[in-house]
């Protein structure tokens, strides 16, 4: 359920809407005006992905700074018809083009989305060991925005590379319902999942951004409930630090597609921001419990200290940890760049670590060298 539908949500008037979408429009064309091509031979890619890696950012940057500064009430309003224009272009697409089934459903109370295989496609390849796995995959936003049908283009991807069905569920989010809403939405779905008779071990918690962020957040909520671990934890530039205190903060706010004032009060609403229940570099993993874990992130991205510190955490607590950090590449780069050669690195360990359980890794190291 889109938030605009949910329950004690304000929207705004049909004309507030069509202006905010209108303005909109012209913040990121405005924001494309800038993009400087000047300097295509600079980055950590070829020419194409580091003209697409500037024009990528020049839009999304747009994109999100525009989408904070509204009142809430526009915003969801705005969220929705992105949404409804998302489910229609997206749902056919994928179907057709990525060979992934969509279907809505209600799993432990919380609507969503599946992703799975078309029959067709699982029948041509029926060795794939990962095929009867289920990815609980949390969408990124912030706590505070976006929607299953925006990431319908990602998870189909995943479940490309894994064989893997997936479900995004629907979880409320803040400033309309602040922690710890989203988090019992997320332990909700996961216990709907075992109610159809997936087993906790071949359940894989997913997420990017605040739903990466989200998901370790669920992971610390199990074990605090006696629940079983799920399979693995795969994580995509996760907010694992709400204190938002890390030097990347401010020395790659020029470089990331991240608004400068990222939004985190509202989600706390009285919690702690060093709370380890939200941010999970304040944990404390227990290695015979948490789960192996996949991270990546980009080496330009506002987080990258604090995700760098829980991938540290994790090693030295003797979690089975995959890392991977990429010179020169911004916030959720696969997501958002998903034909970058960054991107495919990280969709080709995913695919590698699908035929099998996460194998140890040592400290994170860039995978190609950084630009002077």
């Amino acid at each position: 359920m889109v938030m605009a539908d949910r329950d004690g949500v304000k929207t705004a008037s049909g004309p507030i809407t069509a202006l905010t979408v209108l303005g909109l429009v012209d913040n990121m064309l405005n924001g494309l005006a800038r993009v400087p091509f000047s300097r295509p031979f600079q980055g950590a890619g070829g020419i194409l992905d580091n003209i697409g890696q500037s024009v990528t950012r020049a839009t999304v940057r747009s994109f999100l700074g525009y989408s904070v500064s509204l009142p809430i009430e526009d915003f969801r309003s705005m969220e929705k018809i992105l949404d409804t224009v998302c489910g229609a272009i997206l749902h056919p697409v994928v179907g057709y083009f990525g060979g992934v089934e969509i279907e809505s459903d209600v799993v432990g109370g919380q609507e969503g989305v599946w992703c799975r295989e078309k029959v067709a496609v699982r029948e041509a390849d029926p060795e794939v060991k990962a095929r009867d796995k289920t990815i609980l995959y949390l969408h990124g936003g912030g706590y505070f925005g976006t929607t299953p049908n925006m990431y319908l283009m990602f998870a189909a991807a995943l479940v490309r590379l894994t064989g893997c069905q997936v479900f995004i569920p629907d979880y409320r989010m803040a400033p309309e319902f602040p922690f710890p809403a989203a988090l019992h939405d997320a332990a909700d779905a996961y216990r709907g999942l075992m109610d159809l008779g997936i087993p906790a071990e071949d359940i894989i918690v997913a997420g990017d951004s605040g739903g990466g962020g989200l998901s370790t957040s669920l992971v610390v909520y199990l074990q605090e409930q006696g629940m079983p671990k799920p399979r693995s934890l795969v994580l995509f530039s996760p907010e694992v630090d709400l204190d938002l205190s890390q030097d990347s903060i401010v020395d790659n706010a020029s470089k990331d597609v991240l608004p400068w004032n990222i939004p985190v009060t509202f989600y706390l609403r009285g919690i702690q921001p060093n709370d380890e229940r939200v941010s999970a570099v304040y944990s404390h993993p227990d290695p015979e419990w948490f789960p192996p874990t996949f991270v990546c992130w980009g080496g330009e991205e506002m987080f990258r200290d604090a995700i760098r510190e829980f991938a540290e955490r994790l090693r030295e607590g003797g979690v089975n940890l995959h890392a991977m950090e990429e010179p020169g590449m911004f916030h959720v780069f696969p997501i958002l760049m998903p034909w970058a050669e960054s991107a495919k690195r990280v969709f080709t360990t995913i695919r590698e670590l699908a035929k099998e359980n996460l194998e140890s890794d040592p400290r994170p190291q860039p995978t190609v060298a950084p630009v002077p």
